[in-house]
């Protein structure tokens, strides 16, 4: 038994012991562009990406230190990807942060530390084991967004995100607390047997699961609970922002299956409710308050709202008419989004990050004038971006949409039917502040005509990589979503 302990947390014991080892290589350190440390840091994410991706190909479920923690193939994708994720983050995040003095051992090791708490979250099979992994997470992040000092829009934007995050922790280990009170157990699987023995007072569930609900809301930054998002987005440094936007997403929809799906799916009738409006509010709310923006920071802070909003969806026909027949094709939809949402991030902030030279900030839409006339390359990358975060063929941004729609609506249900028009409909608003940014990088004249550089070469051709996955997988996107699809039918049977 303490063997198969070992085995289901390898990855993470790995990535802590580099981290350390890294934290320590880096006192010595005496080069300013902390080359040691980035390529540690590098190699570090490499290895427990190959070793997540094995166990996710093993395809085997383990429980392990006394059932605290599950090892299984969505937590080893979702592991995977956040793994990627961050190293893409810290390759596009070097130059930028050189520029900026905060190419600091800081910012490699709490990195580390924020996708340890990731991969903590995403792995928990205990209440107290996801919130030590969201405060891992979080602390880390807090420190990342205060890292420039003597920025006044940096520290004001960390100490928002503290107080909020505070707030929604506090939501969160509340709810928990009253799950226990209810059920008698920490352990999610405790909670599922409680619960469908229907040995509860449910008063206090559901009164629970309100602040549940409600600390998942914060941590994914939907309405109403979004308000840290555009304010944290923009006053971030924008390596920190893509760190934010990026990897933590998939702890944050890691959670949401851990909690609601395989702890409280006897309360599906209840939570399903309470995602609905999440979703339809933050559809709303982040795709009009988006066009009012002049700041892209902003602007994508808002549409990060609105992209949540409409995954979220997925998660939502878990039980109808009584039967859960549309369960798993809703949640591999939600988590093919999710992933191709997050790549997308990446690419989109890449190219803010090659354009941000020292002491100029790529922020507002009116810099990327006439873009294509200056870096075909990045505007190219950029366009791509913009089309799947609105949907349009043939980017995966438009197959992934589909999926999510598809699986609302096999339902047959009249009310999916109606949600799923009105997401289309609330796309088709998001449509023009996307194809705003295409219009000016391609249309409008550039202000200066000096030819932009597309960055070092590791960043250039990650970025054109990283621009040709949102094309080819709008093309190809079987075999990822088979992958998504796979994962999640190994957790539920699980």
């Amino acid at each position: 038994m303490l063997e198969m302990n070992w085995l289901a947390v390898y990855p993470q014991i790995l990535l802590l012991a580099m981290t350390c080892v890294i934290a320590l290589v880096d006192l010595f350190s005496t080069s300013p562009q902390r080359t040691l440390t980035y390529r540690l840091s590098l190699v570090t994410l490499a290895a427990v990406a190959v070793l997540q991706l094995m166990y996710f190909e093993g395809g085997f479920t383990l429980y392990a230190m006394q059932g605290l923690v599950v090892a299984d193939p969505m937590g080893h994708l979702l592991s995977f990807f956040a793994t990627v994720a961050m190293f893409v983050t810290l390759v596009y995040a070097r130059p930028y942060a050189a520029d900026r003095d905060i190419l600091k051992g800081e910012l490699f090791t709490l990195a580390l530390f924020a996708l340890l708490g990731i991969h903590v979250m995403i792995s928990a099979n205990n209440f107290l084991v996801i919130y030590l992994g969201l405060e891992l997470m979080s602390l880390s992040l807090y420190a990342l967004v205060a890292l420039r000092r003597d920025h006044a829009v940096s520290t004001e934007a960390a100490m928002k995100y503290f107080v909020l995050g505070a707030l929604a922790s506090g939501f969160l280990l509340y709810g928990m607390s009253m799950m226990y009170g209810a059920t008698g157990s920490l352990d999610i699987q405790g909670v599922f047997a409680a619960i469908t023995a229907g040995e509860v007072n449910a008063q206090v569930l559901v009164f629970g699961l309100v602040f549940i609900v409600a600390g998942l809301g914060f941590k994914l930054g939907v309405v109403p609970f979004h308000m840290w998002v555009p304010d944290v987005y923009h006053g971030a440094p924008t390596a920190v922002t893509l760190m934010i936007a990026g990897a933590p997403e998939f702890a944050a929809f890691a959670i949401c299956i851990r909690l609601l799906v395989e702890g409280m799916i006897g309360l599906a009738i209840d939570w399903q409710q309470m995602l609905i409006v999440l979703s339809v509010g933050s559809l709303i709310l982040g795709n009009v308050a988006a066009i009012a923006q002049t700041n892209l920071k902003r602007m994508l802070a808002y549409s990060a709202i609105g992209q949540l909003g409409f995954m979220l969806l997925g998660l939502t026909p878990t039980v109808i008419s009584g039967n859960t027949f549309s369960a798993a094709n809703g949640y591999s939809s939600a988590m093919f989004y999710i992933v191709t949402y997050v790549m997308t991030t990446l690419a989109t902030f890449g190219v803010i990050m090659v354009m941000a030279r020292q002491g100029f900030e790529a922020e507002d839409i009116d810099d990327l004038k006439g873009l294509n006339q200056r870096s075909p390359m990045l505007a190219a990358v950029m366009g791509l971006c913009m089309f799947s975060l609105a949907g349009i063929p043939p980017t995966v941004g438009f197959y992934a949409k589909l999926a999510v729609l598809q699986s609302i609506v096999s339902t047959g249900a009249t009310g999916y039917i109606v949600l799923a028009v009105v997401a289309v409909l609330l796309s088709l608003v998001g449509a023009f502040y996307y194809l705003r940014i295409v219009k000016t990088m391609y249309f409008d004249k550039a202000e200066s005509h000096v030819s932009l550089s597309s960055g070092p070469g590791e960043v250039r051709a990650l970025l054109a990589f990283n621009g040709a996955l949102v094309l080819g997988l709008g093309l190809m996107p079987g075999g990822l979503m088979t992958m998504c699809a796979e994962a999640i039918r190994l957790a539920l049977a699980g």
